[in-house]
């Protein structure tokens, strides 16, 4: 079994990064399988250096060794576990969609996209929803516009492990997906999806924000050539209040502020444990 671990460098680790990697390496533990280091960073406006060289110095400080990647490839330069690095890969996934004729570009802003909010009932909070305004403009695939990928009526059904039989359709949620920003971004969507399968990521271990994604993800995974879906367990969220989410702006859950307090590895670990 192989599953991963993967921050994004958009901040600093906290007490909800911590754990998602509890968990990450107590199954692989228990199923005798292998953990990947992945550094999301495919968000370039966002992610800095400092943030990147923080969570590979707190991953060696708490003790989380990755099986695949570990730290030192990362400080060594170019590396195929820092999204950054595989540009190549993702417009090599792009070809294979525009040969099916599936990707088309955008150029609706924000504004005129969140009219259409998901379904009801479809989300637990309603998502912005792309009605396909762009569908059948002519837009081609050039910098300045977004590029999306057609997804039609269809439920995509997979069990979670931990949540049990899920049943989503994209088009409903979300509508054609975005895969890259008009900034140039390769977006989550289409990295997590390209990454997982390359890199054979078998077991997909993350919080319940994350759930929603999951049906586009096996959706674009099928129209690269994924025949087999991973597994998913979507675990809940440590929660800063009732409604709130811990964000990495929480400077009082922060592991570098932990560390500067005086607390040690192991009882980081345990709160981080006892707060799901």
């Amino acid at each position: 079994m192989l599953t991963r671990f993967a921050p994004a460098p958009t901040g600093w680790l906290h007490l909800g990064h911590v754990a998602n990697a509890v968990l990450v390496w107590q199954l692989a533990r228990e199923r005798n399988g292998r953990v990947l280091l992945r550094l999301e960073d495919h968000d370039r406006t966002r992610c800095r250096p400092e943030y990147e060289a923080g969570i590979l110095d707190d991953l060696d400080w708490l003790g989380f060794v990755p099986d695949i990647f570990p730290t030192s490839a990362f400080r060594s330069g170019r590396c195929d576990g820092r999204q950054s690095d595989r540009d190549a890969r993702y417009r090599a996934a792009v070809e294979v969609l525009r040969a099916q004729g599936l990707v088309y570009g955008c150029d609706c802003s924000r504004r005129q996209i969140a009219g259409s909010r998901a379904a009801p009932g479809e989300e637990r909070e309603a998502e912005l929803r792309y009605g396909g305004r762009c569908r059948d403009r002519g837009i081609g695939l050039k910098d300045g516009v977004g590029w999306r990928v057609r997804m039609d009526p269809g439920v995509e059904r997979f069990v979670d492990e931990r949540l049990g039989p899920q049943a989503q359709d994209p088009s409903k949620q979300c509508g054609d997906v975005l895969i890259r920003d008009r900034h140039g971004n390769w977006t989550y969507q289409l990295c997590v999806t390209v990454d997982d399968w390359e890199q054979g990521i078998d077991l997909v271990i993350r919080g319940d924000d994350l759930l929603a994604s999951t049906g586009r993800q096996i959706r674009l995974a099928r129209l690269l050539g994924r025949d087999r879906a991973p597994a998913f367990l979507h675990h809940p969220l440590i929660m800063k209040s009732a409604s709130q989410k811990l964000s990495k702006s929480d400077g009082d859950s922060g592991i570098r502020e932990l560390r500067a307090r005086g607390w040690t590895p192991e009882q980081v670990r345990t709160a981080a444990r006892r707060a799901v």
